[in-house]
């Protein structure tokens, strides 16, 4: 009997969908997984035809994280430095695809349907928006094995939701559910179960349909934005914007607008 693939991948309308299809494993990220996703991300760079990625998984669980059976039986550094070293270029390559993904001018979407810790919480920090099912929780279990979670789990996490909840989840080690994943700003909405996967595709669609230039400069202005003080954050949006202003098309882009706006006032 074939084994089903531990990844999905296809494309709908624009939407690059990545599936984690290991729900025996709780989809805990291996290296074949790793290089199915580095390979999606360069797909999503590469085709201008592609607009959003959607990142979801099959099973009761998003993500129980990496694979540490994969990791186990290799000599580990014996210095701070090697250990550091280790982190930065680990074989997984997830650090450079997470930055990878933080810097390509197209949203990425994560869709939780179940548990997502470790590793998986780690990716899920490098997307744009997170979207949550009710049955989704969130946690660092890095901390029962005496560490930290080093690849986004500190410097993304605390950047996102503040130093506060980053204790809450890491130094606590403590589980958040997605109604409070919600109040704190891990996740941007939270979807009934039951329509769950039919609502994260339908946000992909909505982004799908944006303009993509303003989607990629909002990415780019938003991330200067965040680490400015206010007055140079506001040089980089007029900035930003005026060479939106300039592109081709834009004035095209305005009077059909305009125009639309017009038809909805003479209709109500």
């Amino acid at each position: 009997m074939e084994e089903a693939p531990l990844m999905l991948v296809e494309e709908d309308d624009g939407i690059l969908i990545v599936t984690l299809n290991r729900p025996d494993k709780y989809n805990a990220l291996n290296l074949a997984m790793m290089r199915t996703i580095s390979d999606a991300v360069d797909q999503l760079r590469d085709t201008p035809e592609l607009k959003v990625m959607l990142i979801r998984s099959t099973g009761k669980y998003f993500s129980a994280g990496a694979d540490l059976k994969e990791g186990m039986g290799k000599e580990r550094p014996k210095t701070g430095s090697g250990l550091r070293e280790m982190h930065r270029r680990m074989p997984s390559d997830m650090r450079r695809i997470w930055d990878e993904m933080e810097a390509i001018e197209k949203p990425f979407v994560v869709a939780h349907q179940g548990p997502c810790v470790g590793g998986g919480l780690e990716m899920s920090l490098s997307c744009d928006f997170r979207l949550a099912s009710t049955s989704a929780r969130y946690a660092f279990p890095e901390g029962k094995f005496a560490i930290l979670p080093a690849t986004n789990g500190v410097s993304r996490l605390t950047r996102l939701v503040g130093a506060a909840w980053a204790r809450y989840l890491v130094m606590a080690n403590r589980e958040v559910d997605a109604e409070r994943a919600l109040m704190i700003g891990l996740v941007h909405e939270v979807y009934p179960a039951e329509t769950f996967q039919e609502d994260a595709l339908e946000f992909c669609r909505h982004l799908a349909r944006q303009n993509g230039e303003q989607m990629g400069t909002a990415k780019i202005a938003i991330e200067l934005a965040r680490d400015l003080p206010a007055h140079q954050a506001a040089s980089v949006e007029r900035l930003a914007n005026s060479a939106l202003m300039l592109m081709p098309g834009y004035a095209d882009v305005q009077k059909a607008h305009v125009a639309t706006i017009g038809k909805g006032a003479k209709g109500s």
